[in-house]
């Protein structure tokens, strides 16, 4: 597995822009498939994009369609995640996760499938 660290989170008002970033250890990064996840008080964790680990393959949930967008950069062993137009409603702790293996067969929106974890970044969003 890698080691994973978030950054980027802070407090912004509705309509801003946010870039949140996933740096990893490990020589192997650009072969994991990776997620992010974001939980909100007192409710589950939930998925929010992921990506392949060449970066050609991306996935997002419905509720940040057209809104965020996620990209990696392997000769950093980093991956980003690009929030415009934030709502209130995307205040959450953002985790980054990480597995390797190949992004057609990684049931991507199941947390149990990641097998690294980040500890988090705070994004909260005032109205």
């Amino acid at each position: 597995q890698v080691q994973l660290v978030e950054s980027g989170g802070g407090l912004v008002q509705t309509g801003d822009s946010l870039r949140l970033s996933c740096e990893a250890s490990g020589r192997t990064f650009r072969t994991y498939v990776v997620g992010w996840f974001r939980q909100a008080p007192g409710k589950e964790r939930e998925f929010v994009t992921a990506v392949s680990g060449s970066g050609g393959i991306t996935n997002y949930a419905d509720s940040v369609k057209g809104r965020f967008t996620i990209s990696r950069d392997n000769t950093k062993n980093t991956v980003y995640l690009q929030m415009n137009n934030l709502k209130p409603e995307d205040t959450a702790v953002y985790y980054c996760a990480a597995r390797s293996g190949s992004y057609t067969t990684v049931i991507l929106r199941t947390t149990t499938s990641y097998t690294s974890w980040g500890q988090g970044t705070q994004v909260t969003v005032s109205s």
